[in-house]
């Protein structure tokens, strides 16, 4: 039987869980973790709370340095980091989800590939289709949506792979569209869910990151046919997880394997810290779903062209 009350098996016990999973690797004293602005946006400020949990994961003297670049949408800090990030352990990202639908739709100024980032964990929050009306009520669905280019766009992609009828109706602000009596349904999403008096419809939860607080809901995924097109079901599925996606953490491309091991020992503790927060496990699938490959990204863009003469700038 091993003596766990010897000294050295002690020392052993107090060492932080990073260690342990990598000992023959340097931990990293000082790193950078990029967020997506402003300095004292929501994001930033969950940048500074994942930066103290990830520093005691590694324990000894490690200090993450937070830097805001750019605007919440994460598109100027993706790049920053894609072009000028060694991958030695020391630099790392907070993607938010609004990052991953620039690329599903071919935003120009996104210049990143993320799909081959190590993803370490992130954060989640609500979302929902809500209405005035049910689902199944005759008639066409007047979705209220932001623009061709939100993410809320595909859940009418969704409502056609149904054959549920439904039709756009555009404007800046969705909520007021309703009050007016011009649609009958919108997308909430956001950390504070507010129904603004609205029926809950459909969860926009997926199979990468399902949602317990909205169980009693379908959502798009369940309701989709088996016979519709995969690289479109796809497409709805990075969509709602660029909802339902506050931010994920990555490490750069050909980072090595004790490295990404040794942050992902660290950030194990980080679900512990609050709803909604997912460790190493839910963040792979989470990632390589919100970041489908370019057929995916290829045929929603053709769908948009379709159903809305849209195209990217």
């Amino acid at each position: 039987m091993t003596d766990w009350g010897h000294p050295a098996r002690r020392a052993v016990l107090g060492l932080p869980l990073a260690a342990l999973a990598a000992p023959a690797v340097a931990v990293p004293d000082r790193a950078m973790l990029l967020v997506p602005g402003p300095e004292e946006g929501r994001l930033a400020q969950l940048g500074r709370a994942l930066a103290g949990v990830l520093s005691r994961g590694l324990g000894s003297a490690a200090v993450l340095h937070v830097q805001a670049v750019g605007a919440a949408d994460g598109v100027t800090a993706a790049n920053r980091f894609a072009a000028a990030t060694p991958a030695d352990g020391q630099g790392l990202l907070l993607l938010p989800g609004a990052a991953g639908q620039a690329l599903l739709i071919g935003d120009g100024r996104a210049r990143f590939e993320p799909r081959h980032w190590p993803a370490l964990c992130g954060a989640a929050q609500p979302a929902l289709l809500a209405g005035t009306r049910r689902l199944d009520a005759p008639g066409p669905l007047r979705l209220a949506l932001p623009s061709p280019a939100a993410p809320e766009a595909a859940v009418l992609l969704a409502l056609d792979l149904l054959g549920r009828p439904a039709q756009p109706v555009f404007g800046a602000n969705p909520q007021a569209l309703l009050a007016a009596g011009a649609a009958d349904a919108r997308v909430i999403a956001g950390p504070g869910l507010d129904l603004a008096g609205l029926r809950p419809l459909l969860a926009l939860g997926s199979a990468a990151l399902p949602d317990p607080a909205l169980a009693e809901l379908p959502t798009l995924a369940q309701l989709l046919p088996d016979s519709a097109r995969p690289d479109l079901m796809a497409a709805v599925e990075a969509a709602s997880l660029a909802m339902r996606t506050e931010a994920v953490l990555v490490l750069p491309p050909l980072t090595s394997a004790d490295l990404v091991a040794l942050w992902r020992a660290a950030a194990e503790r980080w679900p512990e810290t609050g709803p909604r927060r997912f460790g190493p496990a839910e963040a792979t699938p989470l990632l390589a779903g919100l970041c489908p490959d370019a057929q995916v990204a290829v045929a929603y863009r053709e769908w948009l062209l379709r159903r809305f003469n849209w195209r990217p700038a």
